[in-house]
């Protein structure tokens, strides 16, 4: 049996959050291995894509570490992390079977309810208790001692409505790709402020979100690309130098190069993993 190979009882579900947070959280993430026997070395990883978005984390059983590309690791700094915006991919290694509540947040939306300067946390995991006040923590501790992923997600929405209420006079839509958000966060940094320059609007981008709009654009077409393969899966009408074509690429090399850029593999070995790798549960969840 392939060491990585799916497991039949391991949980992963992705949650919408409610129509009261667009704008604020994109989406929770719930992962739960306890009901697995037995996990292999290769099914206790889970990758992740570089991403604009921040997170929150809480393991509520279990403790991890991160996997760094020399094989190295380094144990989470608490159950509870503020996880900055990721310019790579990142690999996570559990210590055993575990249950995991996370929180993908639009930036501005995090920097606002925070104050938080997001260039410090980029590409890095900190404890929530670290950086976040004693409102944070009480609401983090709430959820540590929930029973599942529906309290979970009760607990944080009653704590981050009202705050995100106050801070908006009027909720937008939630968007549902990389791309969507991307394109309002530009127009917002054009529209707010004096001086209106491309470097001044850069500069207001990466405050907001921690990243260039350079690096926004890659990861947006990356995603684009990985619904757009599921799509022609389907149709069984794959055809990769078509797909780079179509999604703006110069060619199939530059697709291979900036999906592993992002990702860590090619797309075709991507796919793979998807399909038949426990690892990549969160990409199967997510795209």
């Amino acid at each position: 049996m392939d060491n990585s190979a799916l497991h039949p009882d391991t949980v992963a579900r992705l949650l919408a959050p409610s129509m009261g947070l667009s704008g604020c959280v994109h989406s929770c993430m719930w992962r739960d291995t306890t009901p697995a026997a037995s996990l292999s070395e290769g099914q206790r990883r889970g990758w992740f894509p570089a991403t604009p978005f921040c997170g929150l984390s809480w393991m509520l059983h279990g403790s991890g570490s991160q996997v760094f590309a020399d094989g190295s690791m380094q144990a989470m700094p608490s159950p509870s992390l503020v996880v900055g915006p990721r310019s790579g991919p990142v690999q996570f290694r559990s210590a055993g079977p575990g249950r995991i509540f996370m929180v993908a947040l639009l930036p501005e939306a995090f920097h606002a309810l925070t104050g938080l300067d997001l260039s410090r946390l980029m590409d890095r995991c900190v404890s929530l208790e670290s950086v976040l006040g004693s409102d944070w923590q009480a609401m983090s501790a709430d959820i540590l001692a929930a029973s599942d992923e529906v309290q979970c997600q009760q607990i944080l929405e009653a704590f981050l409505l009202p705050r995100w209420r106050a801070h908006c006079q009027q909720a937008g839509q939630t968007p549902h790709r990389y791309r969507d958000w991307m394109q309002q966060l530009a127009t917002r940094a054009v529209a707010s402020g004096h001086g209106a320059s491309l470097r001044q609007v850069e500069r207001r981008i990466k405050q907001w979100s921690g990243q260039s709009l350079r690096a926004l654009r890659r990861v947006s077409r990356s995603e684009a690309a990985f619904f757009q393969v599921r799509r022609e899966l389907e149709a069984g009408e794959l055809v990769w130098s078509a797909l780079a074509q179509d999604l703006g690429y110069a060619d199939q090399a530059h697709l291979c190069r900036e999906t592993r850029r992002v990702t860590g593999f090619s797309p075709e070995e991507l796919r793979q993993r998807i399909d038949s790798d426990e690892a990549f549960w969160a990409y199967r969840i997510w795209v």
